[in-house]
């Protein structure tokens, strides 16, 4: 399909060419940089987490964020540990925060870990409100105190490979054991599938451990972004109550365990207080950490959390190591834009298959496949007259130096983050998955072809082509933000 025409009726209004303006008088020249960390951990209990309700918490949660400035140009990051962040609240946060510090909400970037092990929504309980209030006030805290602690800075980027933890989950699988699909039929691919079934998988990876390492003018550690694409790790313990149930445990998974051993990596056996480091969750929407080629040993609850961490972590240190040069004087430059894409509007067949479906009681609905319920019911909901024919969401891309960051708010396949890093204009490129927004998955057209979990009306949203007009909306952007050099 031509993606041209609609492509014409996106709202770009907010993005911002005077984000390369020169510096002038009174503004500071140089790069600074500020970082922050808040403690966002539920202190009321019972929570309600993924497995059901829980008063137990494994390792803490914590907003992290990291500001830069230099001159006029100006941007932070934070990053939540939770499986998502709502445009609404984040955008209430990124509100107070510019009343507090007077910085343009335009320059500020708020993205979710993926932790699947952080409170859930839902419910109106004291937990749930209590939590939502403490992290709303953590990000505002976080990404304030971040540009209150701006001092004199550079930054140096590097990456390096950690191959051996990431698998894509996406496969092909021998003939005949494809299971049906939601709506009685049957899809290419399967997500997660047996290990006996499994033929070939449908997509790549991306091993890359991109940083962006942070040092105070005199060499000092302050901190490090780094980027990496894999969804998430999980097997964090549960506990056994009382009266016999299993309940599952509050954790920041493999991303808190990340920030807690990089500062020793970076910063030596006694790491500067104010070192903060945080590993942004990349193009990992088909990517996970299942070993399908071979049998993984037995591992202890949250073993293979610490390993992961473990090995990102040397990564991390081999490509800090790989910096050659630090910048004490990069271009500071953040672009956003408000994009409108379809919905996707059902086939006349699935909605007829959809209502057949909905007529059946639950039970045998859950016979055709445990999804049923909820994608029949999505799929009625999408054909509806009155259904919206599209949705804003936000996009940006940030430069600092050599380094640019792009974000969508979405769980994004991989092979999307490796198009954006291969056609980007810089050196070192990578894409934050889940910012300022979750709205599902965003496949690529040919994946929407092959089917499958991540494309399943409801887990997916939006028209098969969304991730051709994102990706050439960012793609215009980088390019806005990398202007040719005249040879004049």
């Amino acid at each position: 399909m031509n993606a041209k025409p609609l492509t014409q009726t996106l709202l770009l209004i907010l993005s911002l060419p005077w984000a390369l303006a020169p510096v002038t008088a009174g503004e500071p020249a140089g790069l600074q940089a500020g970082t922050a960390v808040v403690d966002i951990t539920p202190d009321v209990f019972p929570m309600q987490l993924r497995s059901g309700p829980s008063s137990h918490v494994h390792d803490p949660l914590h907003v992290r964020a990291v500001a830069f400035r230099n001159g006029t140009g100006r941007a932070v990051i934070a990053v939540v540990d939770d499986i998502g962040v709502g445009r609404e609240w984040t955008d209430e946060a990124k509100a107070r925060v510019a009343e507090r510090t007077g910085w343009d909400p335009a320059r500020m970037l708020v993205a979710a870990t993926h932790t699947h092990s952080a409170p859930r929504g839902g419910d109106s309980s004291p937990g749930r409100i209590a939590y939502q209030t403490r992290r709303l006030e953590g990000l505002v805290e976080a990404l304030s105190q971040a540009i209150e602690n701006l001092q004199p800075a550079r930054v140096g980027f590097a990456s390096d490979a950690e191959p051996s933890e990431v698998y894509n989950r996406r496969w092909f699988l021998k003939e005949g054991t494809m299971d049906k699909n939601p709506l009685g039929g049957y899809d290419q691919v399967r997500t997660n599938a047996p290990r006996q079934h499994l033929r070939e998988p449908a997509g790549p990876t991306d091993a890359e451990v991109s940083v962006i390492d942070i040092r105070t003018r005199r060499g000092r550690a302050l901190g490090l972004i780094a980027n990496y694409a894999l969804h998430y790790v999980g097997g964090i313990p549960r506990v056994i109550e009382e009266d016999g149930r299993s309940v599952g445990m509050a954790s920041a998974d493999y991303f808190g365990e990340f920030a807690r051993i990089v500062p020793y990596r970076v910063g030596g056996s006694n790491p500067p207080e104010d070192f903060v480091a945080m590993m942004t969750n990349g193009a990992s929407g088909d990517v996970n950490n299942i070993d399908f080629y071979s049998q993984r040993a037995p591992r202890a609850p949250f073993e293979q959390a610490r390993i992961v961490a473990g090995k990102t972590a040397d990564a991390a240190w081999r490509a800090v190591r790989q910096i050659e040069s630090y910048d004490d004087n990069p271009v500071v430059a953040m672009l956003q834009r408000e994009v409108a894409i379809p919905y996707r509007k059902p086939s006349e067949e699935d909605v007829q298959q959809a209502r057949q479906l909905m007529e059946l009681s639950p039970s045998e609905r859950d016979r055709i496949h445990s999804r049923t319920t909820s994608v029949a019911s999505n799929t009625l909901r999408y054909a509806e007259s009155d259904m919206p024919e599209s949705e804003h969401v936000l996009l940006q891309a940030l430069r600092i130096g050599d380094q640019a960051v792009v974000t969508m708010p979405f769980e994004v396949l991989v092979e999307i983050g490796l198009e954006i890093k291969q056609k980007s204009p810089f050196p070192h490129t990578f894409l934050i998955s889940l910012a300022n927004g979750s709205y599902g998955y965003l496949p690529p057209p040919h994946q929407h072809e092959l089917g499958g979990y991540e494309t399943w009306l409801g887990t997916s949203r939006f028209a098969p082509h969304a991730s051709v007009l994102l990706t050439e909306q960012l793609l215009e952007m980088l390019a806005e933000l990398h202007p040719p050099v005249s040879t004049d």
